[in-house]
């Protein structure tokens, strides 16, 4: 999939679908599918607009686009919001991106999809125009619940990675790149992978949880099943907040500095404090054998 960010775009006839997309969940899916192309927003538009109530990302630029490459689409166009874009009326959007930038054809958007300063543009807007044919995707349901990102958001946030994929059409991912830590797993005898969740991204709340890792090695992509530990190890007083500690299950080698891809499962338990080390690595023993199991 070519990624094209707006300034560079050249006018062609596209069939687009508009939206921000964070999580590409079942509902944006909708929307996307039989459409050649994808446009979005970078950052999140509230992020602009109203940095005080901009969500938590469920999936940052880099894994938004692999979820839509995966969808057969063949161009994403990222629209670099900020101030001055967000100041142009929902017309000015319509014209000078929509038609004069992109060519478009036909726009597909959800039902609930609002742009143009002061999110005074809607559906309506864009089918009284002319120019291009709009299609509206209703809201999708599964079994009873609206799809949404907040609602998505909420459950990763509790933990629930299963409730989650269910809502997302496929595992919650989380990426990131692997930082040094304290090296305490390694006396334990399970060396672990750190991640620091940055602040804009939403990721599961504390707990154990079984996750397919992925990273780059000699120039391919390659999995290992995973023990992944989320929080702020209680057993060790650290001083340090919160981290994304991977066990990567039959892996050898060092992994610093490289961008690892965890892809949640299932979770196995809460985080607790154990009363000795020796608790502490019996536990650990049983859920890397519950992860494996899992993953395999």
């Amino acid at each position: 999939m070519k990624i094209t960010w707006l300034p560079d775009v050249e006018p062609r006839p596209r069939q687009v679908a508009v939206g921000e997309f964070d999580g590409v969940h079942l509902g944006h899916r909708e929307v996307i599918r039989g459409n050649d192309t994808v446009l979005t927003f970078e950052p999140h538009p509230r992020a602009v607009v109203a940095p005080e109530a901009a969500p938590k990302l469920i999936t940052p630029l880099g894994t938004k686009a692999d979820l839509i490459a995966g969808l057969g689409v063949s161009e994403l166009v990222v629209v670099p919001f900020d101030g001055i874009f967000s100041s142009q009326s929902a017309q000015e959007f319509i014209d000078h991106v929509l038609v004069e930038r992109v060519g478009a054809e036909r726009v597909s958007v959800g039902e609930n999809f609002r742009f143009g300063h002061r999110a005074q543009g809607d559906p309506a807007l864009l089918r009284a125009q002319s120019a291009f044919e709009t299609r509206v995707v209703e809201l999708v349901e599964v079994e009873g619940e609206i799809v949404s990102s907040t609602h998505i958001r909420g459950l990763i946030v509790a933990g629930d990675v299963d409730g989650a994929s269910h809502f997302l059409g496929s595992p919650y991912q989380f990426r990131g790149i692997v930082m040094h830590g304290d090296k305490r797993g390694r006396t334990l005898g399970y060396p672990t992978a750190n991640l620091v969740p940055p602040n804009e991204l939403c990721y599961p709340g504390h707990g154990i949880y079984a996750c397919r890792a992925a990273v780059e090695l000699d120039g391919r992509r390659q999995w290992w099943p995973a023990a992944v530990n989320v929080g702020v190890r209680p057993t060790f007083v650290t001083g340090r907040g919160v981290l994304i500690e991977a066990f990567l299950i039959g892996f050898d080698g060092d992994l610093y500095d490289r961008e690892l891809c965890l892809t949640f499962l299932s979770r196995l338990r809460g985080e607790r404090r154990f009363d000795s080390t020796e608790a502490l690595i019996d536990q650990m023993a049983r859920d890397v054998e519950q992860a494996q199991r899992i993953v395999a």
